[in-house]
């Protein structure tokens, strides 16, 4: 996927995607992923995360609102990564099945950077 495109795509107002498309922005890598996975599962996995990153007092950003709409997509998902170019922060993407339209990003803060 051409990075102008993935930008297009992050035009969203939820803080995840704002930051993420500055880090893209501002150099950050970038991979989306051919194939796609499940959204219930992913839902699940994403659900575990939640907590675990709760627990350790992790910083995050989306991530409940990712999981919600994760868990309503009810159809498969196409995935992506953005990095910051420090490796301060990973964001994943959900994108639709034909890579057309983002359902939901959520960023993490790496802590051993």
């Amino acid at each position: 996927m051409e990075r102008e495109l993935l930008e297009r795509l992050l035009v969203g107002d939820d803080e995840a995607s704002v930051a993420a498309l500055a880090v893209l922005r501002c150099g950050g890598s970038y991979v989306v992923w051919e194939g796609t996975t499940a959204s219930e599962p992913l839902a699940l996995i994403y659900g575990r995360r939640l907590r675990h990153t709760r627990r350790r007092r992790v910083e995050t950003q989306n991530l409940a609102g990712a999981v919600e709409l994760l868990g309503r997509h009810q159809r498969p998902v196409r995935l992506g990564q953005i990095r910051a170019t420090d490796g301060s922060w990973t964001f994943m993407l959900f994108l639709t099945e034909d890579g057309g339209r983002l359902i939901a990003c959520t960023g993490v803060r790496r802590t051993h950077v």
